[in-house]
């Protein structure tokens, strides 16, 4: 392995030890009061994404998304890494870069407005300039080679990276990492110390790997989230990958503002299926700031230099990709999209900019399960302040027409009700009976709003 210093060091020190205006506290649950939407740039991109990759998305998301309420722009997996590559990590002769106190650094041949030690601060600037948010994604833990090399951790007297670390319960699928002993001293001021480098940068959410599966790892969270709430910046703090398990739901929900509960989501149609079936244990958990997360939105152009794949539009029929998008707006999923943005076609745009849609993500209520069930499924929720009431019923089989029914009084409606399919914007009329249902093709759904 290599290793690389990021340069101007004598003025990045400058810019860490100049005292910092602290922000008002406020409960890190405020800051995800409405559901994190935007782009994440892994599903296209793997490892691999460039900084003129991610500006070309972000221009994408501020003429024809942002207004829909996408902002945010998050630069996914392994950007200190001169030498990466798709289709499986670069695992033999990475070449990181990072600071003298152990901290990544982007990688200047792929990020180049990092240059001089500046790290993420221009291309932050770059996105906020365009009324959007800044992301990032790290792996939890302290770098191999800050052990290694046996750096100093800022903020302490002389504790350094060889001393915080160990080498048990280390991500298996990615080894750039070891994990952190949360009692040590100097553990909480490593943490403290690349979160104060991402407030400098302007980064408002951050994606941390490794978190949650195959082990939960409560020690290290409860380590970030002390590190974002000192740090002077409003950071929404986004765990990964899946199975969270559901044992952990307490603990998550009082730290994290939004949680993994499956592992990496693909344009396969039993991935939607086994998110459906995962997602019966976190319905209670839906609440205002912490959200659990169904993942990215495997749609439009994906894999360009991703981990599945070839260079392709999505694999999932347009009846596929309705049922994905109704059930992470009506199950209220935050909302990150992982296709190539300026390669979407009319189809996929329109999935993210149906206003009534995104209207029932944005402000419904009491979202529950009413059954699941020999391959059909019905989910309801409630507009509370309109008085509305959503239902999203889907035809899970592969291979047969099904009918898929509901009881009105189930959703708490009687009399005469109206029928408005919220995708297509057709009216169903007016309906006084007690069942409700409709006739859905094999993994096929449908939407209403109920008035």
């Amino acid at each position: 392995m290599k290793f690389v210093f990021s340069m101007a060091f004598v003025a990045l020190l400058a810019a860490c030890n100049t005292p910092k205006k602290k922000a008002e506290v406020v409960d890190f649950k405020q800051w995800a009061q409405t559901l994190p939407m935007g782009w994440n740039s892994w599903d296209c991109y793997g490892p691999t994404v460039k900084e003129h990759e991610i500006k070309a998305n972000a221009d994408y998301m501020a003429e024809n998304l942002k207004d829909y309420g996408w902002e945010y722009v998050v630069v996914d997996i392994r950007w200190f890494v001169e030498n990466t590559k798709s289709h499986g990590y670069n695992q033999t002769d990475p070449v990181y870069v990072m600071d003298e106190y152990g901290r990544y650094m982007p990688a200047v041949n792929r990020f180049p407005s990092a240059a001089d030690g500046s790290g993420f601060k221009a291309l932050g600037d770059y996105i906020h300039g365009k009324g959007l948010k800044f992301g990032i994604h790290i792996m939890r833990g302290i770098p191999k080679m800050a052990v290694d090399q046996k750096l100093p951790i800022k903020g302490t007297d002389g504790i350094t990276a060889d001393q915080i670390y160990t080498t048990e319960n280390q991500c298996k699928w990615l080894k750039d990492n070891y994990t952190i002993v949360a009692d040590k001293p100097g553990a909480q001021e490593y943490y403290n110390s690349i979160f104060e480098l991402y407030a400098d940068w302007g980064v408002d959410f951050i994606k941390i790997d490794d978190l949650s599966a195959p082990i939960y790892h409560a020690d290290e969270i409860d380590l970030i989230r002390k590190a974002i709430d000192n740090c002077g910046r409003q950071i929404v703090l986004s765990t990964s990958p899946g199975e969270t398990p559901e044992d952990a739901a307490a603990h998550v929900s009082e730290n994290a503002n939004m949680w993994r509960m499956v592992n990496d989501v693909w344009d396969s149609w039993w991935h939607i299926q086994h998110l459906m079936e995962v997602s019966q244990d976190w319905y209670q958990y839906v609440k205002p700031g912490t959200w659990p997360d169904c993942d990215m939105i495997p749609l439009g152009r994906l894999s360009i230099r991703g981990e599945v794949g070839d260079d392709r539009m999505t694999n999932l029929t347009p009846d596929e990709q309705y049922t994905l998008m109704t059930f992470f707006t009506i199950f209220r999923s935050p909302l990150m999209f992982g296709g190539d943005l300026p390669s979407n076609d009319d189809f996929t745009l329109s999935l993210l900019t149906n206003k009534e849609v995104l209207k029932m993500h944005a402000q419904s209520s009491q979202v529950r399960q009413l059954y699941l069930k020999d391959d059909k499924a019905a989910i309801t929720s409630k507009n509370e302040a309109e008085g509305s009431t959503y239902l999203a019923l889907f035809n899970l089989s592969d291979n047969s027409e099904q009918e898929v029914e509901v009881k009105f009084a189930d959703l708490g409606l009687s009399g005469k009700v109206k029928l408005t399919n919220l995708w297509t914007g057709e009216v169903v009329g007016q309906i006084e009976a007690e069942t409700f249902s409709q006739v859905l093709a094999p993994h096929a759904s449908v939407l209403y709003i109920i008035e």
